[in-house]
């Protein structure tokens, strides 16, 4: 039996990023996020097209893109590569290696460190993602959070149809399909698949891979997500 492939044109619409280069000659989706420091290195050129409100702390390396708003209290650690049409919203929190597609939004006491959001993700109010991809769309309510280092540092790996996957990673939070919405106060465990156009309930705490078109009420509770 041959080991599960989590191939990135499985999950994420490529359409929806001006960087899909990036994920060329990759099996696993996950295998980019060790790449992100050099591929922005090589490709950033560090330009401000955005609108910026009052003071934000913004360091050289970071781009941002058209009509994107800045407002007061945002600290941009970078290297960063926001697109256009974003709103970077009073007290974000963006660190190393980060690429934040065009119409995002990260908000109020939001943190993403080393990850890849495609375009229209909505990480709003009091969230956390660390070392993970977000497909187009995604939506994080409030005080969700990506976790991405188990509490004993380990490897991260999946279990998947009888077959354990290592990611050969120590930190990776979540691959999150196109679409996915997230309830508030949920927490995604480290090396957690996600399908496209799933639905989580609020307050659960999941750990694995959930198919696409799935809503979760609780670990135990999956179901089709119809219509």
């Amino acid at each position: 039996m041959s080991a599960p492939v989590f191939a990135a044109a499985d999950y994420l619409d490529f359409t929806q990023t001006d960087h899909a280069a990036i994920f060329e000659g990759v099996v696993h989706a996950w295998e980019i996020l060790p790449k992100l420091a050099a591929y922005l290195q090589e490709n950033l050129v560090p330009v401000n097209f955005g609108k910026i409100i009052g003071h934000p702390m913004i360091e050289e390396q970071v781009f941002i893109g058209r009509d994107t708003v800045v407002e007061p209290g945002v600290f941009i650690k970078g290297p960063a590569w926001i697109g256009p049409n974003c709103h970077i919203r009073h007290g974000a929190y963006i660190r190393e290696n980060v690429i934040i597609g065009a119409g995002s939004v990260i908000g109020n006491s939001s943190e993403i460190k080393n990850s890849f959001l495609f375009n229209n993700c909505q990480v709003p109010h009091f969230n956390y993602v660390g070392d993970s991809i977000l497909g187009a769309k995604v939506h994080l309510a409030a005080g969700v959070i990506v976790s991405n280092l188990k509490l004993n540092g380990d490897l991260i790996t999946l279990r998947a149809g009888g077959e354990v996957v290592s990611t050969g990673l120590r930190k990776f939070g979540a691959l999150i399909g196109d679409g996915t919405e997230v309830g508030c106060n949920a927490v995604i465990n480290p090396g957690s698949i996600i399908g496209r156009h799933s639905l989580i309930y609020a307050g659960v705490s999941w750990r694995g891979i959930l198919p696409a078109h799935s809503i979760a009420k609780s670990p135990d509770c999956v179901r089709e997500r119809r219509g």
